[in-house]
């Protein structure tokens, strides 16, 4: 249909240029040639590609400048140049204003489409009601919440997704926001509820908003569904409960344990004074049963080290805390609550490796693009880096390039925090990291650049496999699964890693993303 159309004004417009130059040529004396080349240029406007305008923009060009050298009498050739000249400006003042023209109904049509987008794709419902409560508009994301066909809510009051015992209140409430309309968050203070077709209430977190249209008043509401979260919210306040009790329970253990360490106390004297006759007779046992508790604690270390040892400072920090009962010891009490705190931290970031490889074996990481700006972005990373960097340690971010870039947002901050933890931890204190991001808007360049213990060529090949450590990092705390998630995720933003390294030397690691499309 389109091409059809194309082919029949090109047609007409190229009969009429053809015609009026031949009328042209035929009468020298009328001035057919502007007006019917003009109005083959204008009807141009009705094809969407410039390329016709520009092609009989410049033929009339060339048809003007050509008669230009036509004979005529009782004209000097400057005055021909001169009442050429005219018609010629005309017509490259009307190619680029159909060409302008077009272009802005280009943009009107993208916009239009863009925002039909916004609304048919939104993942939260969206509903459009008049000053009568009646629903004007509704998205896809609400007749598949509230499971109703789109023509069965058009019309609708919107009492219709609302639950009975509601109905009494919701008419004054409509009534009270159309007096006096301003955008704002429902649901603050008290639970809010939707019926579907078929009976069910659904828990809803709802916003609302307004515009007038012609006079008439129009109000938007953003519904959510948040039976999930309301089900998470169950859950936690459930084992904070559950919490309570155990620490109550650990805190009557504790009492019971000092008692019984009492008694044990008095128990391993006895028996020391007993293994004195007898320590020559033992020594060389102890020799051995030390030489296995050896071998067993470097095995143990090797296979638990990262849980055990903020575990042993949990329990030995809230067995400690007990003991100090006195409003002056509260010092105390924030040293071990803070130890405790260090430690949870720690043990929390060994989980969300865990979590995170977990989902990524599971392929449920999907990316979530849009559109953002990227050095902000960055510097609101340093600035929750500032709690773990070293003292005297520094961060230096050389930002170059676009202010925006297109990729999923999420796991850029995941790729940039790992990168930058290991960098901390494993430079020296008063040591420089280095973090350079390049974005030419189609690329997003980073680099991460430290002067830290570095990592040999052997270890280099199977970095990014999971669970493996440097053999120069086994006393520095970490699963072996930071770089590892970190090509994972380069991989589901479609980009590429790469790692130099030297002992001694400190490493850099350049990540490279593309600019990728909704």
């Amino acid at each position: 249909m389109f091409k059809e159309r194309t082919f029949v004004i090109v047609l007409f417009c190229s009969v009429l240029t053809v015609s009026t130059v031949v009328l042209q040529y035929l009468n020298p004396a009328q001035g057919f040639l502007d007006g019917g080349l003009i109005a083959a240029i204008l009807l141009t406007m009705f094809i969407k590609d410039d390329l016709y305008t520009k092609l009989f923009g410049i033929v009339s060009l060339i048809f003007i400048i050509i008669e230009s050298f036509f004979p005529s009498e009782n004209t000097s050739k400057w005055q021909v140049i001169l009442q050429h000249l005219f018609p010629a400006i005309i017509v490259v003042i009307t190619t680029l204003s159909v060409m302008y023209i077009k272009r802005l109904y280009l943009s009107m049509e993208s916009e239009e489409r863009q925002l039909n987008a916004l609304f048919e794709f939104a993942t939260e419902g969206i509903i459009l009601t008049n000053k009568d409560g009646k629903i004007v508009l509704a998205n896809p994301a609400v007749t598949n919440l509230f499971k109703y066909d789109k023509q069965d809510l058009i019309g609708k009051p919107i009492e219709i997704l609302i639950p009975t015992r509601f109905h009494h209140n919701h008419g004054s409430h409509r009534e009270s926001f159309y007096n006096n309309p301003s955008n704002r968050s429902m649901g603050r203070g008290r639970d809010l509820f939707g019926i579907t077709k078929n009976g069910t209430e659904i828990p809803l977190e709802v916003s609302l908003s307004y515009y007038k249209q012609k006079g008439e008043f129009f109000v938007i509401a953003f519904v959510v569904d948040i039976t999930q979260r309301k089900r998470q919210e169950a859950t936690l306040l459930e084992q904070n409960n559950k919490l309570e009790q155990i620490s109550a329970t650990i805190k009557k253990l504790n009492i019971e344990l000092e008692d019984k360490v009492e008694q044990r106390t008095l128990i391993l004297k006895e028996a020391l004074q007993q293994l004195e006759v007898s320590q020559q007779e033992l020594s060389e046992a102890l020799q051995k049963e030390k030489e296995l508790s050896e071998i067993k604690s470097r095995f143990v270390s090797m296979a638990s080290h990262e849980f055990r040892t903020p575990l042993s400072t949990v329990l030995s920090s809230a067995a400690l805390i007990g003991r100090y009962t006195k409003e002056e010891e509260q010092i105390n009490r924030d040293k071990h609550i803070k130890k405790i705190k260090e430690s949870v931290k720690h043990l929390n970031d060994l989980l969300e490796d865990f979590l995170s490889l977990g989902k990524l074996e599971e392929g449920r990481v999907q990316a979530e693009i849009l559109d953002f700006e990227v050095k902000g972005f960055v510097e609101e990373i340093l600035d929750e880096l500032g709690a773990v960097k070293k003292e005297g340690q520094s961060i230096v971010l050389s930002y170059n390039g676009d202010d925006e870039f297109r990729t999923d947002k999420r796991l850029l901050k995941n790729i940039l925090l790992n990168l930058l933890s290991n960098a901390i931890k494993f430079s020296n204190e008063k040591g420089i990291i280095l973090l350079t991001i390049n974005n030419n808007s189609h690329l997003l360049n980073i680099i991460v650049k430290d002067s830290g213990i570095g990592i040999s060529e052997e270890d280099q090949t199977h970095l990014f496999s999971s669970f493996y450590r440097g053999s120069n990092a086994t006393n520095i705390q970490g699963t072996g699964l930071g770089l590892h998630i970190v090509k994972r995720y380069t991989d589901i933003l479609q980009g590429s890693i790469e790692l130099k390294s030297k002992i001694g030397e400190g490493t850099i690691i350049t990540v490279e993303l593309p600019k990728l499309s909704f």
